[in-house]
């Protein structure tokens, strides 16, 4: 008695399925992508090597412009009333951290004004954002 071995055919995998699903994945990823394109000022931050990324709620933002300038949600203010302006807009968040974004020929003195002004607002905390150096 002789038994029938096991054909072996020459045929591949059937890879049809497996495409599908990787390519539904991806349209699936390509449409609940978020695409931000974040417009602001042109401003050249400053470079920090010890930067770090904030993973916490939006802080509130001064903006310190290359002339001098101040902007609180886009809009200009004086150095006069930026204390009294950042005290009116802490008083109504949870998170009273603030965020100074400057361009990076802004003066020490304008910066140091600013930070003075967080504090005596009530500001928990004042971060200078940065970018990390290319290379």
């Amino acid at each position: 008695m002789q038994f029938e071995g096991t054909r072996r055919s020459g045929q591949a995998p059937n890879l049809t399925p497996l495409i599908d699903i990787v390519f539904l994945l991806l349209v699936f990823f390509m449409l609940t992508a978020h695409f931000i394109n974040d417009e602001g000022l042109p401003i050249e931050l400053p470079e920090a090597v010890s930067a770090t990324a904030l993973d916490e709620k939006e802080p509130l933002e001064v903006v310190i412009e290359r002339s001098g300038a101040l902007r609180i949600d886009g809009k200009v203010i004086s150095y006069e009333m930026l204390a009294g302006q950042l005290a009116d807009v802490l008083a109504g968040r949870s998170d009273k951290r603030v965020v100074i974004r400057g361009d990076s020929g802004v003066t020490l003195g304008d910066s140091v004004r600013v930070i003075d002004a967080a504090r005596q607002a009530g500001a928990t905390g004042v971060d200078i954002v940065t970018e990390k150096p290319k290379g």
